[in-house]
C-alpha cells in the first residue's frame, strides 16, 4: 500500500516557475514507477511526466524542455519542476504510483494516486 500526497500548487503568473512535490509512505516507494497527470476542467486527466524505478525519464510533448520530473529514494519523494509557465498548462496534478519499474502514459496502468493540487496560471 502507497499514499501519495502532493504539495506545492498555486496561483502564479505566465512565464513563471514552480515546484510540485509528492510524498509517498511506504518502505518499496524505490520500486515503483511513478507519474505526473493532470486535470483541466472538463478534460480528461492526462499523462505529463513520469520517472521509472531506474529514473528514466518521459515526458507529454508539449512540457518537453519545460518541466522536469525527478525522485529522491531516500526520501520517498517525487518532484515536478516547472518552468516558463502558460495558462493551458492550469490544471489539477495528480501524483501517481505504478508497481512496475517503467512508466505508462494511460490512468489505468497506474495503482495508488493523491488528491491533487491545484496550478493556475494566469495570463
Amino acid at each position: 500500500q502507497v499514499q501519495l500526497v502532493e504539495s506545492g500548487g498555486r496561483l502564479v503568473q505566465a512565464g513563471d516557475s514552480l515546484r510540485l512535490s509528492c510524498a509517498a509512505s511506504g518502505r518499496t516507494f524505490s520500486s515503483y514507477a511513478m507519474g505526473w497527470f493532470r486535470q483541466a476542467p472538463g478534460k480528461e486527466r492526462e499523462y505529463v511526466a513520469g520517472i521509472s524505478r531506474g529514473g528514466s525519464t518521459y515526458y507529454k510533448d508539449s512540457v518537453k524542455g519545460r518541466f522536469t520530473i525527478s525522485r529522491d529514494n531516500a526520501k520517498n519523494a517525487v518532484y515536478l519542476q516547472m518552468n516558463t509557465l502558460k495558462p493551458e498548462d492550469t490544471a489539477l496534478y495528480y501524483c501517481a504510483a505504478r508497481a512496475r519499474a517503467y512508466v505508462d502514459i494511460r490512468v489505468d496502468e497506474y495503482d495508488y494516486w493523491g488528491q491533487g493540487t491545484q496550478v493556475t496560471v494566469s495570463s
